[in-house]
């Protein structure tokens, strides 16, 4: 049985790099200590569920973060990392300056 939003905050967190962002998500979505922190470990994840039990609890997943640090611009890696966001199961939400 799944349950509504799993929403993780991670406003107010300074995300530089993915090693970063493999940090903060780790115990809010209940990622196992196996878990590959990587891109196609992170996509099996959000989009095939199977990984976590906490994200598979629940039917939608909702990370946010600033527009600062990795998500600041235009960087490779931020790009890459929101394009395995689908945008209806899982959605990355960037927050722009106050």
């Amino acid at each position: 049985m799944t349950d509504g939003e799993l929403i993780v905050d991670l406003r107010g967190r300074l995300i530089e790099t993915p090693d970063d962002f493999w940090d903060a998500v780790s115990e809010p979505c209940g990622l196992p200590t196996w878990f590959g922190r990587n891109l196609d470990a992170w996509s099996d994840t959000i989009n095939t569920r199977g990984i976590s039990e906490v994200i598979d609890g629940h039917d939608i997943l909702i990370v946010h973060v600033d527009q600062r640090g990795l998500f600041s611009g235009h960087r490779r890696e931020a790009i890459v990392l929101a394009d395995i966001f689908d945008g209806e199961q899982n959605r990355l939400v960037v927050h722009g300056p106050a």
